[in-house]
Order: structure tokens, then sequence, then C-alpha cells
């Protein structure tokens, strides 16, 4: 599949899909400017979903992608929760409050959600992406049906090989320098922490699908090099977050602009799966020695929301989920039109 000229893309760009981070009319934006804008509807209700994608609709006609979060539902284990809870205390009585009596699973899995995958089906997004992992092969069937375009992050050959068995089609190799969450089919499993650059060359030679290169790419020359890799595209979150349609708050803008963008670190305390971040008090905090195992994600963030929450209403922007790659000391805070053109001109002028 020649997936550029399918979605007439002018640019061989996808925004990152950024949960929390990336809204509607920043995808509507980078779309119109000629690469692939999206939006994240993974943390979202159905309904909220079909609005985000509505929104996107009425604001370009170009494609764009949703994407969404494929993780095994949690369990739930009281005393490894509690004991979370009671490392945390001391973070929230800092600042006059107290943690959750008791964690909750703060959004679903798309994995057996009936409902989302009927709303997908209905409204048919040109691109859908999987973070986590991947559907069962009844929705992977109905969203091709629909004449959605598949893609799915891998982090691994073996990864690779299943996204491959189920039908998508093209994959995100996102390396171990990308921001914000790794998307391990399973966490627990080990991680070769393969780069970006020997991921893209992996799956370009070995997997026969279409690869597009994540991870620490901020400009048009990281692109050229993810393309001379054999990649057909490159997908860049960090470079966006600056953008003005992003709904970053301005702690993690000034954390970005500033030294913590030179020190992203990987870590699970913030959400209960391993993402990396910038440099800031929760890092700080999750380099305490003797902590007890994280609860799983996405319990944990339950709690890591509501410390972010108090913290803000104190004043202090440093307990926030500030996701950002190792190139982020790269990034530019121009309107997300203006960043695609930028992009386009040096991936240009690198050849």
């Amino acid at each position: 599949m020649d997936l550029v000229a399918r979605l007439k893309l002018s640019v061989p760009l996808i925004q990152a899909p950024m949960a929390g981070t990336s809204t509607p009319g920043m995808a509507a934006a980078v779309s119109n400017a000629g690469a692939l804008g999206s939006i994240a509807v993974g943390t979202l209700t159905p309904q909220a979903a079909a609005r985000d994608i509505a929104q996107v609709r009425a604001a370009t006609d170009r494609a764009f992608n949703v994407n969404l979060f494929v993780h095994a539902p949690p369990g739930t284990d009281p005393a490894r929760e509690a004991a979370w809870l009671d490392a945390l205390r001391p973070l929230f009585t800092a600042f006059g409050a107290q943690p959750p009596i008791a964690l909750e699973t703060i959004y679903p899995t798309f994995s057996g959600n009936a409902e989302m995958l009927s709303t997908l089906v209905d409204l048919a997004p040109p691109v859908i992406s999987f973070h986590f992992g991947l559907p069962d092969a009844g929705a992977v069937a109905a969203l091709k049906s629909a004449g959605c375009v598949l893609l799915a992050t891998a982090t691994s050959p073996d990864e690779a090989l299943l996204a491959k068995e189920a039908g998508i089609d093209a994959l995100v190799a996102q390396g171990w320098e990308a921001g914000g969450h790794r998307g391990m089919f399973d966490p627990t499993a080990p991680d070769d922490r393969l780069g970006t650059m020997a991921l893209t060359r992996l799956l370009v030679s070995r997997s026969g699908m279409p690869v597009i290169a994540a991870g620490g790419i901020m400009d048009g020359h990281g692109i050229r090099a993810a393309l001379d890799l054999g990649a057909i595209a490159a997908q860049l979150g960090t470079a966006f977050v600056a953008c003005p349609e992003s709904s970053a708050d301005e702690a993690y803008r000034t954390a970005l602009a500033g030294v913590a963008a030179q020190h992203t670190t990987m870590l699970d305390a913030i959400s209960g799966r391993p993402a990396r971040c910038l440099a800031n008090r929760f890092t700080t905090f999750a380099d305490t020695a003797s902590l007890p195992p994280v609860a799983a994600y996405p319990r944990a963030y339950h709690a890591g929301k509501a410390l972010n929450a108090v913290a803000k209403a104190a004043g202090e922007g440093g307990f926030g989920a500030q996701w950002a790659g190792q190139g982020a000391p790269l990034s530019r805070p121009v309107p997300a039109a203006d960043l695609v053109a930028l992009l386009a001109e040096e991936l240009a002028a690198s050849r």
C-alpha cells in the first residue's frame, strides 16, 4: 500500500496522537497543511470521541488519524494499590490534601469495547491507530470494511509480526527515544529498548510492511534520516507540544523550553506504564529508593492525576505528565501549520 499517496499527504509526516495534549484544532491544522493530523480518544467515552471526530471533520476535508489504547484490562490488587497510595501520601500532605481512598480504572481499553467500535465503524475516520496492543480480529475486520486505514505501534520485531498477522496496514516503529507512553504490548516483558534508527531499519527490512519512524525526531533532517532508512513517513509528537493549538498547560510549556528538556527519563510512577517524561518533581519522586511497586495502568494514573490537580491548585506545576522525547531541546513554539511548513522546507533542503 502506498499509504502516503492514498492519504494524499504532501509531507510524509504524522503528528502523533498525544492524549491530553493533541486537540481537534491541532489535528485539522496539520492535515490542512499537508501532513496527517491525529487525535487521541483512548481516554474518552464514545460520545466524546464522536464529538472530537466531528470537530476535526468540520475543520478539514483531508485525512486524519484517531488513536486508541488497546491495553490489557487491569486487575485489582488491593494490597499493592494501598501501598502505592501510602507512598504518595506525603506528596498529597505537602499540599494539604489526601490521596484517593481507593484507585479507579479511569478509562477502559478498546479491547472488547463494543460501543466504541460501533461508534468508529459508523463514523469511519480515514485512519485509526492502536497503542499498547491490537484489537481482536472482528474489530480489525469491521474497521477495514468501513474503509479505515489501520496503524499499530510496534516497539520490537515480534510485535510487528503480530500486527502483520492481525491485518494491520502499517507499523509505527516507536524507538526508545520517544516521548509519552511506551507502546509495548506487554509492559512486564523484557524490553530490548531498541532505538528509532535500529528499530525502523529492522522493521523495514524484515516486516514486509510500510513503516513510520517515531521517537526523537524533531526536524526535517530527522524526517530525512527516517526516509533514508526506508520509512514511508515519520511521526512527531514532542515537536508539536509547544504549538499554540496544543492543550499543554503553562508549566508543561515552560519546562519544555527549559533545562528539563535535556533530562527526559522513562518512568512508570505517573500512570503505571513506562513513559518518557521531562525531568520534574514527579520524576525526582520516582527515583526515591525503596518505593513499592507501582499500581497497574491506568489505575495508578488515577492517583497521578489527583496529585497533579492538588499541586496545580497550590501553584506547583511539576507533578504533571509532561511527556517528551529525547529530542525535546529542539522544540519550536510555532503554530502547527507553520511547523509543518518548516519541517517540509527542512526536509526538502536535506536532500
